[in-house]
């Protein structure tokens, strides 16, 4: 059943200009992305993966072109009006964890229900109820520089989900672990973001990823290619 569409990209285009020359990164891309769709971004060094992102995100705003978020005009939003949405509608994970030093477990893992004010004692009890799920319960008050880089990358997987995004983007999630982690951690993001129905959009380079994935997209000298295997 082809899933209700939740991210269009309309002849999106991203240029950069170095010295005297324009550089394009990405050009003309058109596609949908679906709700509870798991799409793997797959390219070369440097072919644009991490701009894609970040236009999807609102970090970054197109050239030309436009990104429509469920039917809304992203590219039309303020700088403050994108950071509010990634705010509410965005789970991010990445290589290196990027869990802040200075806080402990639990308090990363309640840092987006904080920036949406959205902390009370339930979502106390929700970010323990999670920390039971992956078996981190007793490493609720540790500081991340305590804890392996799988146990770091689960904190990092149940903080961009715990305050209910339609959307996680993954940036090379499993590329600083070892095989048999990267495995663990993988089967439990897939499991979790298929579970809450959410839409996921993953740059790896991991042929077992791929495997998972609903549709694969690589981009190729700008564009972006639907390269899924036939079933």
């Amino acid at each position: 059943m082809k899933q209700k569409p939740l991210i269009e990209l309309r002849n999106l285009t991203k240029t950069y200009v170095e010295g005297d020359r324009e550089q394009v990164i990405l050009c003309d891309i058109n596609d949908t992305i679906g709700e509870g769709e798991f799409i793997v971004l797959l390219g070369r060094s440097g072919s644009g993966k991490s701009t894609f992102l970040n236009l999807v995100s609102g970090i970054d705003l197109p050239t030309s072109g436009e990104i429509l978020f469920a039917g809304a005009s992203l590219t039309g939003l303020s700088e403050y009006e994108r950071t509010i949405f990634r705010r509410r509608h965005i789970g991010f994970i990445f290589q290196y964890y990027n869990l802040i030093p200075t806080l402990s477990v639990e308090e990363n893992l309640l840092l987006p229900l904080e920036l949406n004010r959205r902390i009370g004692p339930a979502e106390r009890d929700a970010a323990l109820s999670v920390l039971d799920e992956l078996g981190l319960r007793n490493r609720a008050k540790s500081f991340p520089d305590r804890l392996s880089g799988g146990e770091q990358q689960r904190v990092a997987i149940a903080r961009a989900l715990l305050h209910d995004p339609a959307v996680v983007l993954a940036d090379e999630p499993t590329g600083n672990l070892d095989l048999e982690t990267a495995r663990e951690v993988l089967d439990l993001l897939d499991r979790r973001v298929r579970a809450l129905g959410k839409t996921l959009i993953m740059v790896t380079h991991s042929g077992e990823v791929v495997g998972l994935a609903d549709r694969i997209l690589t981009i190729e000298n700008g564009r972006l290619i639907d390269t899924t295997e036939p079933a």
